[in-house]
């Protein structure tokens, strides 16, 4: 095996592990454990994003009929009081569901499980933030997801390939920024309009963390093209775009990002 291919392995593996982490690490990704209740173990995931315009199913899969559960639910970061919600067998699963919120509401919530005199809190200490957002096209959605992950293993093997010699930068340079352009300048603002109301909530127009990671990327690679393109250290400049896009896109996937105030009824960015 020639080393180009070996190259090229390594930097989808560096990719896939990258967004894997980024995505299990990130706020909207759902939150799992288990629990005991009458010598039974109780799995569960519970999600943290919701798409679309209906209520939120959340449900658990509980074969034993003889445990019933409650669903309560505020509006977070919000001083009100616990709605309940009683949660009804279907199959081998409780049911209940959460009321839809406008784009970018959240609700945090939890689960008491009851059987007889026992009970448990799922979570334990905790409770479930989830935010609501619009529906996202999956041809929309789909190409931006592409565009990311081929701008991010494009990046990766630019940076090996910076590390051995400059052959194929100003390549590896032209279609990173191709990638980052159509998947964070293009769709990403139409994914964020779909979701959330708006095309762009970073800077100047705002924090939101996923935007303003694109833009800094971009930034990097379009200083390292440049660099390229002069003959000017071109291989340490990539090496620093790489590393720059490597580290900027373990930050968590959706961290910072928008949030509904529902005292004004606008969306801001999370703290």
């Amino acid at each position: 095996m020639n080393r180009n291919v070996v190259l090229w392995i390594l930097a989808v593996a560096i990719t896939l592990a990258s967004a894997v982490y980024q995505r299990a690490t990130g706020p909207t990704y759902p939150m799992k454990g288990k629990t005991s209740l009458g010598g039974m173990e109780i799995k569960y995931g519970l999600e943290r994003s919701h798409g679309g315009d209906d209520d939120h199913p959340v449900s658990i899969k509980i074969p034993d009929h003889s445990i019933n559960g409650v669903l309560s639910y505020k509006r977070y970061k919000i001083d009100e009081s616990w709605t309940q919600i009683q949660m009804n067998h279907d199959g081998d699963y409780l049911k209940a569901y959460l009321p839809h919120q406008p784009p970018a509401g959240k609700l945090q919530y939890n689960i008491y499980l009851v059987q007889g005199n026992n009970a448990v809190r799922i979570p334990e200490y905790t409770d479930v933030v989830i935010r609501f957002k619009g529906a996202v096209p999956n041809m929309v959605l789909i190409p931006h997801i592409f565009c990311m992950f081929m701008a991010m293993l494009v990046s990766t093997r630019a940076g090996m390939q910076a590390l051995i010699s400059d052959q194929k930068l100003k390549t590896y340079a032209l279609w990173t920024i191709a990638f980052l352009f159509a998947g964070g300048f293009i769709l990403g603002p139409l994914m964020q309009k779909y979701a959330f109301g708006d095309y762009w909530t970073g800077f100047p127009f705002g924090f939101d963390l996923t935007d303003n990671k694109t833009l800094i990327a971009s930034i990097g690679w379009f200083i390292a093209a440049i660099a390229v393109f002069r003959d000017r250290r071109p291989r340490l400049f990539v090496i620093g775009a790489a590393v720059l896009m490597m580290i900027i896109f373990l930050i968590p996937h959706s961290a910072l990002g928008s949030e509904l105030n529902y005292s004004t009824m606008k969306v801001e960015q999370s703290n």
